[in-house]
Parts: structure tokens; C-alpha cells; sequence
């Protein structure tokens, strides 16, 4: 798990990556929480969604959004840090150029980072939304949204409603060509503190069916 600098829009972007076993290794991009609430790329949810993206054999990649950890620049309300997904997805196509296949997840605030940069990028085939802030932030972007995924929330969730999450995955659901699950998993918070195992075995229940193993 070595430790990665790389250059983002306002200079360098801490990370983490693991690469891929073989050439045309999948790859993944893991987003973490709002920053100025504490998220980070060694948050227990982004840690846990990398370490089953390195197991499959992708090519994964987490890393501090601007102003976080080592990573320069500031806070930017989710446009700057669009950008810094932008270009961690760019670096890691550098090293990986023929990934048969490209994922991003997303926790929180990251999740609405990265929802908007499947649409910006048609190579993401798959995504991960946990607890993605469907009261705080406009989603309307995803008109229509262009990959299939999975949305996990938590049922005890004091941060984000989960009457907000599952009216953006009904209208989702309206789009054609693409399936979006959606688990709800009971007792759980925003920061699923005593659930992330449901959580991970939505997760892996996912990636096996999706991936076929």
C-alpha cells in the first residue's frame, strides 16, 4: 500500500495505490467523506472499500481531497475537489491505460463527487454511493445517469434522510439501460459505527454479482 504523491489542479494530491497484477487490470477510485467533518483517505468506510477493490485485483486508488492530510490547496464546496477526482483518475490511467474496466466509489460527500464525475468520464462502468447527501447536495445532474450502481444507506442515517435517498434512487430507477440497487441497512448511522459488516457484505454482494465471482 504504498504512499503516492501526484499532481492535482492546485498542486500536489496525497494517496494511496495499490496496483493492478497485469497490464489490463480493472481500476478503482475511492472518495472519501466531507473534509471539513473530518473526512479522509484513512477513514474506516474508504479503507474498508479499498482494501475489497485490492483483493479483485484492481488497480485502486484513494486519496486526500485538497487541503486534507499532505494534499495542498483548500477547501473548495465540491467543485476543486471534482477536479482532484478528475486528476487521481487521470494519474492512475497513466500507470493503467488499457483497464479493462473503471469503478469509483464514493462515501458521503465523496459519493456526490463521485456520481458527478461518472458523468464527466464514460469510462466509469460501476459505481459505489454510501450514504450519498441527497438533502444537502443537487443531484439533478444525473439526467440520465450513465452507469449502473449500487446506493447504500443507513436506515438510522442522522445526517442524510433516507426519504431524500430513496426519492433520488426511484427517479434513478425511471432511467432506462441502467439498473441502480439500493440496500438499506437497519440500525445503521451516517457512519454505519456498529454496522460495517452489512455494509461490506452489500458491498461485496454487489461486486460479486456485477463481477462475476
Amino acid at each position: 500500500m504504498p504512499e503516492v504523491i501526484f499532481p492535482g489542479p492546485e498542486g500536489r494530491l496525497e494517496g494511496r495505490f495499490h496496483p493492478g497484477l497485469r497490464p489490463r487490470a480493472p481500476v478503482a477510485l475511492i472518495l472519501h467523506s466531507h473534509p471539513q467533518a473530518g473526512g479522509t483517505m484513512n477513514n474506516k468506510i474508504v479503507q474498508l472499500l479499498y482494501q475489497t477493490f485490492v483483493k479483485r485485483g484492481f488497480a485502486t486508488l484513494r486519496f486526500n481531497f485538497r487541503g486534507t492530510g499532505k494534499s495542498q490547496g483548500t477547501f473548495d464546496n465540491g467543485i476543486g475537489e471534482l477536479s482532484d477526482a478528475a486528476s487521481a483518475l487521470d494519474w492512475v490511467q497513466q500507470i493503467h491505460p488499457e483497464a479493462e474496466q473503471t469503478w469509483v466509489a464514493g462515501v458521503s460527500f465523496g459519493a456526490w463527487i463521485g456520481m458527478q464525475l461518472l458523468m464527466r468520464r464514460p469510462e466509469i462502468k460501476g459505481f459505489i454511493s454510501i450514504a450519498p447527501p441527497a438533502n444537502m447536495y443537487d443531484f439533478g445532474f444525473l439526467a440520465p445517469c450513465p452507469s449502473s450502481g449500487i446506493i447504500i444507506q443507513g436506515e438510522q442515517d442522522e445526517v442524510v434522510s433516507p426519504a431524500s435517498v430513496q426519492k433520488l434512487v426511484d427517479k434513478l430507477r425511471t432511467q432506462r439501460h441502467i439498473t441502480i440497487h439500493h440496500d438499506t441497512i437497519p440500525g445503521a448511522n451516517h457512519f454505519f459505527a456498529n454496522e460495517l459488516d452489512l455494509m461490506m457484505k452489500s458491498v461485496d454482494g454487489y461486486l460479486d454479482m456485477r463481477l462475476g465471482r
